[in-house]
């Protein structure tokens, strides 16, 4: 048996051989790849020769083949283009908020070509690349300074470690978020070198709690926004006005990590709870921290607005450099916060904003779109049912936005298989599996992906 297995090994073809092979040598894919292919797709030959799992090698079309696929898939990118359905409109796995055109196109601009990132046109020297947002960042926010670097969870250690090093930070038990990859606020904290001092318990704190803990070293009174879960019930906290006046009194900045960073009421919407940047900074907070590309659906970013003198001492910290974002990362930024300066047509040019405020009519018809070009496919039944969106990415826990869903059933595919071969499509497609059906909510999907889901969903049934 073994004698038998070997002599199948000796039988393998050269790396050479297959090289020859039309399929193989007309690849559009750099040489080194199509070898490693092919190096190995023999290594695969080989391993399952020897574990008795491969007994006839009567052609060399099943490992051209395999080194085809194979090729293809080194060569391909691996970030890449998908198709959301999930109906999760800040879906961090697929890359949270969709730019809007004006900062893709802002992106290409400064991407192709030099830029004044960090040149002042009118004097020629250099100057700060900072200086390209943040007065447009303040003045939405209604602050006196703005600053950013790479994420919120950098903006607040960035802060902590300017406004707290080596002294303590008062923030209630009920604020003490985890937020995704189990990066969590305390671990945050000491990394920052300040020192936690939690006040009141998980489900109350009161303001005499914060007053009771002040002491000698405490530099900072924090509140964190639980964006991304929700305490019900027997619930109370201190109000961020009563934060405000108890810092004013005892002379400490106070701070309000907003998380989502909503710029515009997200009330009108149906969706009610998260505060605005604005309103913080009305009420006194000094320094405000929040995401850019979460409701406020830009880039990548870590937000920092409020008092001058704070936000400066940011700026000249080391540790800014090492968390500083980079100039496709301001260019992104800058266009979409020029296109909060026009109140009336943000729910249009701001792509986050557009999904989560799309009419229930527009959802229909897309649905029926779908529908009509998806019950062409055989093996395949489709009807569209009412459902539920999410907005996601840690935004607004617990609140939903009514959708249309295009539910798909297969004779030969379960909803969890359908949902594989649809991901390994071309281009990958999301949705979600519930109920036994498998989901499209077409809250997420632009009118112009709808044939690009029809024809990756037909390719799987005409295999």
């Amino acid at each position: 048996m073994a004698d038998a297995r070997h002599n199948l090994v000796r039988k393998l073809p050269s790396v050479d051989r297959l090289m020859s092979e039309p399929a193989l040598a007309s690849l559009d894919v750099p040489r080194s790849i199509t070898i490693q292919a092919i190096r190995q797709t023999l290594e695969d030959m080989r391993s399952g020769i020897l574990a008795g799992n491969i007994t006839d090698l009567s052609s060399d079309q099943i490992i051209v083949d395999q080194a085809r696929e194979l090729a293809l898939q080194l060569a391909a990118p691996s970030l890449r283009k998908v198709i959301n359905a999930t109906g999760i409109v800040l879906h961090t796995g697929l890359g949270r908020a969709v730019l809007p055109q004006a900062a893709c196109d802002a992106l290409q601009s400064t991407a192709c070509a030099h830029s004044n990132l960090e040149t002042d046109m009118q004097t020629g020297a250099r100057g700060s690349r900072q200086r390209h947002f943040d007065r447009l960042l303040a003045e939405l926010c209604g602050a006196e300074a703005g600053f950013a670097v790479n994420n919120n969870a950098a903006a607040v250690l960035l802060a902590l470690n300017t406004l707290a090093i080596g002294m303590e930070v008062i923030v209630s038990r009920g604020q003490l978020v985890e937020i995704g990859g189990s990066f969590r606020l305390p671990d945050i904290m000491a990394r920052a070198g300040a020192r936690l001092v939690e006040v009141g318990t998980t489900n109350r704190t009161r303001i005499k709690d914060y007053e009771a803990a002040i002491s000698p070293d405490t530099a900072l009174i924090l509140r964190v926004h639980t964006s991304n879960f929700r305490v019900v019930g027997f619930t109370e906290e201190a109000s961020i006005e009563e934060l405000v006046d108890l810092g004013r009194r005892h002379g400490i900045p106070v701070m309000d990590d907003a998380g989502s960073g909503a710029l515009i009421d997200m009330a009108q919407f149906g969706l009610r709870g998260e505060p605005l940047i604005q309103d913080s900074i009305r009420a006194g907070v000094d320094v405000v921290t929040f995401s850019g590309d979460k409701l406020l659906g830009g880039p990548q970013a870590g937000l920092i607005v409020g008092r001058k003198d704070l936000v400066d001492a940011m700026m000249k910290n080391p540790l800014a450099r090492a968390l500083r974002i980079g100039k496709l990362t301001i260019a992104a930024l800058e266009a979409t916060l020029r296109l909060y300066l026009d109140p009336e047509t943000i729910t249009t040019t701001v792509s986050t904003l557009k999904a989560i405020s799309r009419p229930i009519e527009d959802i229909e018809r897309s649905a029926r779109k779908a529908a009509d070009l998806l019950s062409e496919i055989r093996d395949m039944r489709v009807e569209i049912i009412d459902g539920f969106s999410e907005v996601g990415g840690g935004s607004l826990p617990g609140q939903s936005l009514p959708t249309r869903l295009v539910a798909l059933t297969s004779k030969s595919l379960s909803p969890l298989d359908l949902a594989r071969e649809l991901r390994l499509s071309d281009p990958p497609v999301f949705g979600r599996v519930g109920d036994d059906l498998f989901l499209l909510d077409m809250r997420t999907v632009d009118d112009a992906e709808i044939p690009a889901i029809a024809k990756a969903a037909g390719r799987i049934f005409a295999d």
